[in-house]
């Protein structure tokens, strides 16, 4: 018996029979979509998860963080103050600080800095209200070409909102 595989009736099949097919074939179209829509969803990730160890020979990423690269992940933090009222990237920190991180010294800074990398360059909020911010995580250390900043965790293509 020969198999159909496109739109066209066999004689058997009637016009009711023709539409139960398109719209299993629409159906099952759409569905195979679910897993990418549920995959992109966030995962909530907090500043105590990021690091197994904070000792004096380093930093050593959690599994949860190594397990999360590349997906979409959101986190909750204060906007460290910008080196300009307006750019593509901002530090997030998990306590409020009063100075640009980039001010000051590395001593001056805290361990567990994200920097956040939008796609497009906006104004920044006052860095003592609380942000909530949704991107995907990368982790391990890098430098920025433009900036020449290095940094050991990003999110990118991100978003952020007042809290």
């Amino acid at each position: 018996m020969r198999e159909y595989r496109d739109d066209r009736p066999s004689p058997a099949m009637g016009r009711d029979s023709l539409f139960n097919r398109r719209l299993v074939l629409g159906l099952a179209a759409f569905a195979s979509f679910a897993p990418f829509s549920s995959a992109r969803a966030a995962t909530q990730l907090t500043f105590d998860e990021l690091y197994e160890v904070q000792s004096v020979l380093g930093l050593k990423f959690t599994a949860q963080v190594k397990s999360l690269s590349g997906a979409n992940v959101t986190m909750r933090g204060f906007m460290a103050p910008p080196l300009k009222a307006e750019a593509k990237f901002f530090v997030l920190t998990e306590i409020p600080m009063a100075l640009c991180p980039f001010c000051s010294s590395d001593a001056d800074w805290p361990d567990n800095i994200i920097v956040v990398y939008l796609d497009e360059k906006q104004t920044f909020v006052q860095a003592n209200a609380p942000i909530d911010v949704e991107g995907t995580l990368e982790y391990g250390s890098w430098t920025d070409s433009e900036t020449g900043f290095v940094s050991l965790l990003r999110l990118r293509h991100a978003q952020f909102s007042l809290a």
